[in-house]
């Protein structure tokens, strides 16, 4: 190993010259690289290498190919690049080489190789990688993609970009990507062509005998492949895909029709499709505009455009009268409504037409979930709390088993204060899972506070602080204890702590809101704040590590506080926390005493 090492160094020798000899470095520098080097080869050629060993190699000398490039800047200095940068580089590839075919799975060692010979401009050898990566990892379609965009835009070789899409499809023949960025390349090449004939025709140049392709520069081989992908992958969104790509190019009016064609003609039941056909209407303008028409004439050609749109989704929702397609027609009707606007008639328009689409859907039967809560807040917007009331009623069960529709329902029905609240509540909570209704029971106690009498609000308290789901249980228990101190003050605050102190499951949150009702009052005693950090701390004591800094300060801090005890809590901590926990409470106790926390 040293012997190898020794020959690697002396490797070095004509190229370290070199930089001392143009002053790049200075000799003190050009030793102490010697031994950083020789510190690295030896991990190289251990027995056991890793590839943390490479990796710092690598850097290290990309670092030096950086100092280089900087310090060449700095004095002025361009000649002798194939003596030094270029040995160097041809080293960074070579340990690159070695390390990707030790670690052949290591698929950020590969791109790392990429990236470094794209950054130094080394075409020959990017190359030759593309190679050996397809070879060992042909089932990654983003490594030909990325492949072919290099041989397409770097190298201008749209003739090697094909081969490699080709090579690829025969891995991957369902890969929507790969058919995409094919049939993207191939566009970018006709226009290539195009504008190069455009150029050699405005120069009036002779071409001899050479002709340009009139079926590539029309996109030909693009439509083969479109076709080829289309027959192979089915589904309107991946059609519509090659659509927006050829839109993106000038020259392709023709293909878009003929993509529209198959839209139509192959998926005449998709809701995508009736839905991107309504939304064309949108960009079609009834008559040509000015720039200086009035905001009242192009509201009323928006207004003629979005009528446009309706009638397509008119026509949809009778061909395909599924709830997809009413989504489609519902979202779009819903997003204009929402979309701002000055002119009134206009906005009159958007909501007369969401709310009658909202609707007829829902007497269709065919009115998504999720579209209900939109409803709602079209119908709360516009002030029809009646309205609001009767579809949150008709929502809720008709979706009796889900807790987002009763929840949003409950909700509308609280805040139009409808008289059927009560018996909504009784009846979503005998719908919904008992472990599920957690959200429910925080709702009712809300509304059950700010409208029911203090009777009937402690009987339902009560009613909860009995649930079997310990997490209803536990919120009952927080909620209770607040509740009795706003309404009865910290006597009746102190009963309830008193009374349901050993009733288990408790929260830590039910034990601090106790600490902090003492604290709020004016004759706060410690006496009273050790009882509930005690008892706190037999529930929570071997997990909560900043519970016992939070009694540590309080003794500190306290009129009536014993700074001695502090001690003694610190020893019961070091007994009780394990693990992680003892590391972050002796950091915070130690910030702590320093006055760094």
């Amino acid at each position: 190993m040293a012997e190898i090492v020794q020959q690697r160094i002396e490797d070095r020798i004509p190229e370290l010259e070199q930089l001392e000899r143009v002053g790049l470095f200075t000799r003190k520098e050009v030793k102490a690289m010697v031994k950083k080097v020789s510190a690295l080869e030896y991990k190289l050629h251990r027995r056991i290498i890793s590839k943390e060993d490479f990796i710092t190699y690598i850097q290290y000398e990309i670092n030096v190919l950086e100092l280089i490039k900087k310090r060449r800047s700095r004095i002025g200095y361009t000649f002798k690049r194939e003596e030094i940068e270029f040995t160097i580089i041809h080293r960074i590839n070579h340990v690159f080489r070695r390390a990707t075919a030790k670690w052949k799975d290591d698929v950020q060692l590969w791109l790392s190789h990429i990236v470094f010979c794209k950054k130094w401009n080394t075409t020959t050898q990017l190359s030759k990688v593309f190679s050996s990566m397809l070879a060992i990892h042909p089932d990654k379609p983003a490594f030909w993609i990325m492949a072919a965009k290099w041989e397409m835009e770097d190298r201008t070789s749209s003739e090697s970009a094909r081969l490699l899409f080709l090579r690829a499809l025969r891995f991957h023949p369902d890969n929507q990507k790969l058919y995409q960025e094919y049939f993207r390349m191939e566009l970018m090449h006709a226009e290539k062509l195009r504008k190069e004939q455009k150029a050699l025709e405005q120069a009036k140049m002779d071409l001899g005998e050479y002709e340009f392709s009139e079926e590539i520069m029309k996109a030909e081989l693009a439509r083969v492949i479109y076709k080829d992908a289309i027959q192979k992958i089915k589904g309107a969104d991946f059609l519509l895909s090659f659509l927006a790509i050829a839109q993106l190019f000038d020259f392709t009016k023709e293909m878009q029709e003929e993509i529209l064609l198959d839209l139509q003609s192959l998926h005449a039941d998709d809701p995508l499709t009736w839905d991107f056909m309504a939304k064309r209407e949108l960009e079609v303008e009834s008559l040509p505009s000015s720039e200086h028409e009035s905001k009242q004439t192009k509201a009323l050609e928006v207004g003629r455009r979005e009528e446009r749109c309706c009638a397509v989704y008119e026509e949809a929702v009778t061909a395909v009268p599924t709830e997809a397609m009413w989504l489609r027609y519902v979202t779009f009707c819903y997003e204009r409504f929402k979309r701002k606007s000055n002119n009134e008639e206009l906005k009159q328009k958007r909501r007369e037409k969401a709310l009658a689409v909202f609707q007829r859907a829902h007497e269709s039967s065919l009115l998504a979930e999720s579209l209900y809560k939109q409803w709602l807040q079209v119908l709360l917007a516009v002030g029809l709390m009646d309205t609001a009331a009767e579809v949150a009623i008709a929502a809720a069960r008709r979706f009796s088993q889900s807790l987002d529709t009763w929840q949003s329902c409950l909700q509308v029905l609280v805040s139009v204060r409808s008289h059927d609240v009560p018996t909504l509540f009784e009846e979503a909570l005998a719908h919904i899972k008992p472990k599920e209704s957690l959200p429910l029971w925080i709702l009712r106690v809300e509304w059950t506070e700010k409208t029911q009498s203090l009777e009937d609000t402690e009987a339902f308290f009560q009613k909860g602080l009995l649930s079997l789901v310990p997490a209803i249980s536990v919120a009952m228990k927080e909620q209770y204890l607040d509740w009795c101190y706003r309404t009865g003050g910290v006597k009746k605050a102190k009963k309830v702590f008193t009374s349901l102190q050993e009733n288990r499951p408790f929260s830590l949150a039910f034990f601090q809101k106790m600490i902090q009702i003492e604290k709020e009052q004016e004759t706060c005693k410690m006496q009273n704040l050790r009882e509930y950090y005690e008892r706190a701390l037999r529930e929570f004591g071997s997990e909560e590590d900043n519970l016992w800094l939070d009694y540590i300060k309080e003794e500190l801090n306290h009129p009536q506080g014993k700074p001695e005890n502090c001690g003694k809590i610190h020893w019961r901590a070091m007994r009780v926390l394990q693990g992680e926990r003892v590391e972050r409470f002796i950091t915070k106790y130690t910030l702590a005493q320093t006055g760094h926390l």
